[in-house]
């Protein structure tokens, strides 16, 4: 398959929208919206430490026990963002994922969708940064979910430690979250795509699917205030296993920035300018077989 066979993102399957809602880019902050943050940054906090606590015994179980209750705790975050913050979300192109392993190259808006991934993709495994894996409790948590973790800044060593870690998973039949930008990235904010994807790409022979979102519409990168409304996700058709790496990563960018930027300006937002020239979009990866030095 060739990119000029891929289908341009199908929006006549997405499910109708839903009822009008405030979206964060034209909501007045007012008393509530700020005591409603308040009392969920409170209750997120007890409750997460308070699980954290009572379920250190699932470090000891299988794993997939493990992450059946991980699950139910994510989904429960969910019921709070309804109940407290008045924030739901909406999935689009579902049935653009494949059967089997895949490499799910996903925006990074927020702390948002990290804790709702694991909802929309069967048993991932996720590229961190390193710093999540050190932490006590939850870097317990994350080691036994099989998580991946890269070291920012640490160059082609880290890069290659990556894929070597990305290999156990794949093996398993597990699909693959990395963000391709490397760290949140507010809408309508452009940031170069950095090169883990592509050496997992180059590296595993997988398809990659994009995923596109709005989160950061809502829910802003550290930012106190959380806004109501839904967020919008959209799977993207896959860019398949096999192409130069020089031909994926334009695609994959394109079509990417082009998903995300239609959500954040629906939420009204405003598109993201990128560079002119396409080469400069995205940094090659390390040769898999360099020295380490």
């Amino acid at each position: 398959m060739s990119l000029d066979t891929l289908p341009p993102a199908d929006r006549s399957r997405t499910a109708p929208p839903p009822e009008p809602a405030t979206p964060g880019a034209r909501a007045t902050v007012t008393p509530a919206i700020v005591l409603r943050s308040l009392a969920y940054v409170v209750v997120f906090n007890v409750f997460t430490f308070v699980c954290c606590l009572l379920l250190l015994g699932l470090l000891a179980v299988p794993r997939r026990w493990m992450m059946a209750v991980v699950e139910a705790y994510m989904r429960a975050l969910k019921g709070l963002e309804r109940v407290i913050l008045g924030l739901d979300y909406r999935v689009v192109g579902r049935e653009h994922l494949p059967d089997g392993p895949c490499i799910v190259a996903a925006k990074h808006q927020s702390l948002w969708e990290t804790m709702t991934l694991h909802l929309l993709v069967a048993d991932p495994s996720v590229v961190l940064k390193q710093e999540l894996m050190d932490l006590p409790m939850w870097g317990w948590y994350a080691r036994k979910a099989g998580m991946i973790g890269v070291r920012r800044g640490g160059g082609a060593p880290a890069i290659r430690r990556m894929v070597a870690d990305a290999r156990a998973p794949v093996a398993a039949g597990r699909p693959l979250i990395i963000f391709p930008q490397g760290t949140r990235t507010a809408p309508g904010v452009w940031r170069r795509y950095r090169g883990g994807v592509a050496a997992l790409y180059e590296a595993l022979d997988l398809p990659v699917v994009p995923l596109a979102l709005n989160a950061g519409m809502f829910w802003g990168r550290r930012r106190f205030l959380k806004f109501p409304g839904t967020i919008t996700l959209e799977f993207l058709p896959p860019i398949p296993a096999g192409l130069p790496t020089d031909e994926m990563m334009p695609a994959l960018v394109d079509r990417l920035e082009a998903a995300t930027d239609a959500l954040v300006v629906d939420a009204g937002g405003t598109a993201t300018e990128r560079p002119a020239d396409p080469a400069a979009w995205w940094r090659a990866p390390p040769p898999m077989d360099g020295p380490d030095g």
